[in-house]
């Protein structure tokens, strides 16, 4: 009695898989939906993630937040139970910040929805956020060398007429040519272009900073009726000294306002929260997605019972020479993983795919990981969903086989 090798057990599998190719992609159909959706779940998860870090780099480190409300909660995840306050900063806030905290900027944001025209009548609805000189830079919002500047404090001081556009609303007021150095109109106040910022889009799925327009703090005060701030961006000497300037900002704020009133954060904790959600939401739909592996290793399992039954005589005459049970099970089992593998090669390739073509209008983005583990979960599949049908044919009675019609 010979005892056939692994490598002789693996050509039978795949001659066998090969004899109905048919079969044999529908048979792995469930599983390539299941791989490709697993691998675009997570490669937008994945795109997300570098996105939303990405956008927190160009604000830099050292950057650190304070806003109305409580935004996070005791665990450090954002606080689910309504964070909004009443809480209104004013410009005696400021000017406390100013004094008490020492090495650091502290910029004032304030923002109002307005109606922009220009000369020849084209209007656009649009953001005007109000700031300081530091806003510019600080936000990475400078206008590049050739599309202007941004406004000066010296402006700010005096309210002068200036404004800086996002690219869409540039680009719709003045379709035809330049828009620095033309003229704007905000309720009925006359307003000079002095930069356009360069195109950049939604920022972390917030609003789209080309459909935005930014000019002096003063000046929008002026054109809301009130100088209140919404929130106010402090930029730390750097990253080594951030966490004192949260603690001196968060007790100067308390000697005016309740401690669940407002909030102080800083850039890396926003990432923090902001990833934990994308992960959560991630494993959530790819959990949901993977379930289609589930059915595809039902299917995988229900045709290798069907090809069990349909090759009994064949594995009764393989018995009566001498087949040693577990060289049948091995086989059966081989084919069942050769299955759900090719499988999961054709989802990966077909994942990577759609994830280069998602790539074009939203982040995603492939890791060698999500490749390993689709792969490695497919032929898991073909391993769990095999074995039943394998132990089926090796426990077969070589007797009873060659009679079976």
């Amino acid at each position: 009695m010979i005892k056939p090798s692994l490598k002789d057990l693996l050509s039978s599998s795949i001659r066998s898989v090969l004899k109905n190719k048919s079969r044999t992609i529908l048979t792995s159909l469930g599983v390539i939906i299941g791989v490709t959706s697993v691998i675009l779940l997570s490669s937008i998860g994945n795109g997300l993630k570098s996105f939303v870090a990405e956008q927190f780099e160009t604000l830099g480190a050292n950057s650190i937040f304070i806003s109305p409300g409580k935004i996070f909660n005791e665990t450090g995840g954002f606080n689910n139970s309504g964070g909004m306050s009443t809480t209104t900063f004013t410009q005696k806030d400021l000017n406390i910040l100013k004094k008490e905290i020492k090495n650091t900027t502290i910029i004032p944001i304030n923002f109002i929805f307005i109606d922009i025209k220009s000369a020849n009548a084209t209007k656009k609805q649009a953001e005007l956020d109000g700031s300081i000189e530091a806003m510019g830079q600080a936000s990475n919002l400078l206008p590049s060398p050739g599309n202007g500047r941004w406004y000066t404090d010296e402006e700010n001081a005096k309210k002068s007429p200036v404004i800086v556009l996002g690219y869409k609303v540039a680009e719709t007021l003045f379709p035809n040519s330049k828009a620095v150095g033309k003229n704007v109109i905000i309720k009925g106040k006359t307003l000079k272009v002095i930069g356009v910022v360069d195109q950049k889009g939604s920022s972390m799925g917030g609003p789209n900073i080309d459909e935005q327009a930014y000019a002096p703090f003063n000046l929008v005060a002026d054109l809301s009726g009130n100088d209140n701030i919404i929130s106010f961006m402090a930029k730390a000497k750097d990253r080594n000294s951030v966490d004192q300037v949260k603690k001196n900002i968060t007790k100067t704020m308390e000697k005016r306002y309740d401690k669940d009133s407002f909030s102080v954060y800083d850039s890396s904790q926003l990432l923090k929260s902001i990833n934990s959600i994308i992960s959560v939401l991630t494993t959530a739909l790819t959990g949901i997605a993977a379930i289609s592996l589930v059915v595809g290793g039902i299917g995988i399992m229900n045709i290798m019972l069907v090809t069990v039954s349909e090759r009994t005589r064949e594995i009764g005459l393989r018995k009566a020479i001498g087949a040693y049970p577990r060289a049948i099970l091995i086989q059966f089992l081989f084919e069942a993983v050769i299955l759900s593998g090719l499988g999961g090669i054709i989802g990966i390739i077909l994942g990577s795919l759609g994830t280069a073509a998602i790539n074009n209008f939203f982040p995603a983005k492939v890791t060698f990981n999500s490749i390993l583990t689709a792969f490695g979960v497919s032929f898991m599949v073909g391993i769990i969903f095999g074995v039943t049908p394998a132990r089926k044919a090796s426990q077969l009675s070589p007797i009873e086989a060659l009679r079976y019609e």
